[in-house]
């Protein structure tokens, strides 16, 4: 184990769910950071998972596995009650964040200190995957808010960093939520309370998608499934869509694709479909 301060500089925490592969990638950009900065690296395994704990000692990060796959938000509060720093930094297992993104996250909080929560670009990248038309953005999670560091109203957990005094004012995680929402719920409970999330425009990194996971079938396939989830977290909120607009949501995609060209408007009708289906089987609950 690399020699990290008492008091790190802070406590990044990956979240993984069985992905040794995606994990190799993440840990490797992310370790010669976190050592030259004196941060701690904490790998939180949603369940016993072997090659992610031989991932996790290969580059020396702190190991936490939960004893059953309990979800992500399970998996964060479980990092969150190892960590020993006061700033929280969060990121999915697939990323690869390039030199600098952790100085930029680091600088971009003390340069703040009335701020308790910042997030920073997330740049897709699907190895070998589907082309798009330009039009629209690719389909997994990303963020771009531009060249400026600026006040946004949400950030994404693939890359965002929390004080530990928001946790301790508001409480962690809802453990109960999954997919869409699961970090949300916590944001605006943050901002209802008049409080500022950052957007640092320096700490960015790439969102990945290795290429057997680039192919146009699974991502159509896990966009379904976000679309699915995406509708029960809209019933949760209060602000489902009517059945009428999905509709024609699809339609549009079924046309944006004929008429473009454009593989991510299958991703897309995938998605509304599965928000569809949910909501075709609330009317016969």
């Amino acid at each position: 184990m690399y020699d990290v301060p008492d008091q790190p500089t802070a406590s990044i925490l990956i979240p993984t769910l069985a992905a040794a592969d995606y994990l190799e990638v993440t840990l490797a950009s992310v370790m010669p950071q976190a050592q030259a900065l004196g941060a701690e690296v904490i790998v939180v395994s949603d369940g016993p998972d072997q090659p992610t704990a031989a991932v996790a000692e290969r580059y020396e990060a702190r190991l936490v596995a939960l004893p059953e796959q309990r979800g992500l938000n399970a998996a964060r509060n479980a990092g969150i009650e190892a960590a020993r720093a006061d700033l929280l930094v969060f990121i999915d297992q697939d990323v690869d964040a390039p030199p600098g993104w952790l100085e930029a996250m680091i600088d971009g909080a003390r340069a703040n200190p009335d701020v308790e929560v910042f997030g920073g670009p997330i740049r897709a990248r699907l190895e070998d995957g589907p082309r798009g038309c330009g039009r629209e953005p690719p389909p997994i999670t990303t963020l771009d808010e531009g060249a400026e560091n600026c006040d946004v109203p949400l950030v994404w957990g693939a890359n965002m960093a929390i004080r530990r005094s928001g946790f301790e004012r508001l409480g962690v995680f809802d453990k109960v939520l999954h997919g869409r929402g699961n970090e949300e719920d916590w944001e605006f409970r943050y901002t209802d309370g008049g409080g500022r999330i950052r957007y640092l425009a320096r700490a960015g990194l790439d969102h990945r998608r290795a290429a057997p996971d680039a192919r146009l079938r699974v991502l159509a396939r896990h966009a379904y499934n976000q679309g699915r989830e995406a509708r029960r977290h809209d019933v949760r909120v209060g602000k489902p869509r009517a059945v009428r607009i999905e509709l024609r949501n699809l339609a549009g995609c079924v046309w944006h694709t004929l008429r473009r060209r454009c593989a991510y408007g299958i991703v897309m009708g995938a998605r509304i479909a599965g928000s569809l289906r949910e909501a075709l089987a609330e009317r016969h609950s």
